[in-house]
């Protein structure tokens, strides 16, 4: 424990003692762990100390505590245990309504429990459990193609709509591609709850219900992303989960292996790496393939968890599948999801971001060269010098050279600087954000040089922002 004011007493002390942490770590967890649940409340470093002299916290905090502890501990823990009154506020799981059959009608009910939740009742947050994140992709993989997806009441829908509604997701991307996802949430939000009432209210084919499933379980991808991009992990994990029921019953299966590629991208990034390699093995495992892009896209998302594993094997024999997918891959990406056919949401990989992700495996497993190798070569392809891909390029290869046996401070503060500069322009993106933070860690052990000092002042309002 980092000793700091009072030793804690009590019962809350006895569990913060088992656990090696100080009241100002309870009260940094609390906050990161609010933050993902979609609160926007905070408590002081120094407010802990107060509960555990036997102050009674306000709401959310009781509950928040005791679930935090539930999770750390191992053993639950009511905010009866810790001496405190109840708490209105309400933990749920974040898989709550979405336990639903893998068919039309299941995907139905799982479409209106997200888009009919609203913003987030200030009483409730959401609780994330490991075992939740694996159970679905389980039950995607077995699943039954589902039945027929003819609607034949109500007013008949033309596809030259669901053409439309293809635009506007794509649209979505794009602005997610240069914007950064954040500001984004709620507008997808609105166009999740549009095709939602479409599909639920409109006379349509068979082939026009697989087509609005498919766009409503791209956009649900998206939205999953959006709310991962700024750590809302429950959220993200209720929309992706969503989405794969949205996309098994299009009978889509290339877009089901893709959410799952997310899913572990998130599974690793808050530090579930064996349930990350589960993830995305099994997106592998459930594409009966078609596309290269797509096989790609998988590949490098299962060398992405196995890096997070430490296992270097595994890791560079799925970047070279990935290569070698990629180099089959052909061009002109097409609405849809037929067979062979590359579909639309493919269109991010090209050899600048492959080299880009492969060059972030090797700096996971410590081969600097090797990572400053792919990343040098993501940042010459890329055709977006300013996206938020880029900025995180610039970010990673800093990494590496200040990770190097012999740290390489200029290139460091070159490209640590562009990626800053990126960041503080329009780019919105509280993840690449936290990667800088990281950065900057790392200069601040050479802040007695004058440019790495200019550079740490530049990043502050991003490292500010970050939780660390």
């Amino acid at each position: 424990m980092t000793a700091a004011g009072p030793r804690p007493s009590g019962a809350l002390g006895a569990m913060l003692d088992a656990l090696g942490w100080s009241c100002e770590h309870l009260a940094r967890q609390l906050n990161e762990y609010a933050g993902s649940c979609g609160l926007r409340s905070r408590v002081h470093a120094k407010t802990p100390y107060k509960w555990v002299r036997g102050a009674q916290p306000a709401s959310p905090w009781p509950a928040l505590t005791a679930t935090l502890l539930t999770r750390e501990l191992g053993r639950p823990v009511l905010p009866a245990d810790l001496g405190w009154s109840s708490d209105p506020t309400l933990a749920v799981p974040a898989a709550v309504g979405l336990d639903v059959p893998w068919d039309a009608g299941g995907a139905l009910r799982a479409l209106w429990a997200v888009a009919d939740a609203g913003p987030m009742d200030r009483r409730v947050f959401l609780l994330m459990l490991g075992a939740a994140t694996t159970e679905p992709a389980h039950e995607w993989l077995l699943a039954h193609q589902a039945g027929s997806l003819t609607r034949h009441t109500g007013s008949p829908l033309p596809e030259t709509i669901v053409d439309d509604l293809d635009a506007i997701a794509a649209r979505l991307r794009t602005m997610d591609d240069r914007l950064g996802g954040g500001p984004l949430l709620n507008l997808i939000g609105e166009q999740i709850r549009y095709v939602t009432g479409l599909i639920d209210q409109r006379r349509y084919s068979d082939h026009i219900g697989r087509r609005l499933h498919s766009n409503v379980a791209e956009l649900l991808r998206l939205a999953g992303w959006s709310a991962f991009e700024t750590g809302q992990h429950p959220r993200a994990q209720r929309y992706w989960t969503a989405a794969l029921h949205a996309a098994q019953a299009a009978g889509d299966r290339a877009l089901g292996a893709n959410v799952l590629g997310f899913m572990s991208c998130q599974a690793k990034d808050i530090g579930q790496v064996r349930q990350a390699v589960t993830l995305a093995e099994t997106a592998r495992a459930g594409y009966p393939g078609g596309s290269p892009k797509v096989a790609a896209i998988l590949d490098l998302r299962v060398a992405e968890a196995q890096a997070n594993a430490n296992d270097a094997t595994a890791t560079q024999r799925a970047i070279d599948d990935a290569f070698n997918h990629l180099s089959q891959a052909s061009s002109g990406p097409v609405a849809g999801a037929a067979c062979g056919a590359t579909p639309a949401w493919a269109y991010w990989l090209d050899e600048a971001h492959a080299n880009g992700q492969a060059g972030y495996c090797h700096l996971r497993l410590g081969n600097t060269e090797r990572a400053r190798s792919h990343l040098r070569a993501a940042i010459r392809l890329q055709t977006e010098p300013r996206s938020r891909e880029a900025a995180l390029r610039h970010t990673l290869l800093a990494t590496g050279f200040l990770n190097a046996q012999q740290p390489d401070l200029d290139q460091a503060v070159k490209h640590g600087g562009r990626a800053v500069d990126i960041l503080l322009g329009e780019i919105d993106s509280p993840r690449c954000a936290g990667h800088v933070n990281r950065m900057t860690t790392l200069l601040r052990h050479y802040q007695r040089h004058q440019p790495v000092r200019q550079l740490l002042e530049r990043a502050q309002p991003l490292t500010g922002a970050t939780s660390g």
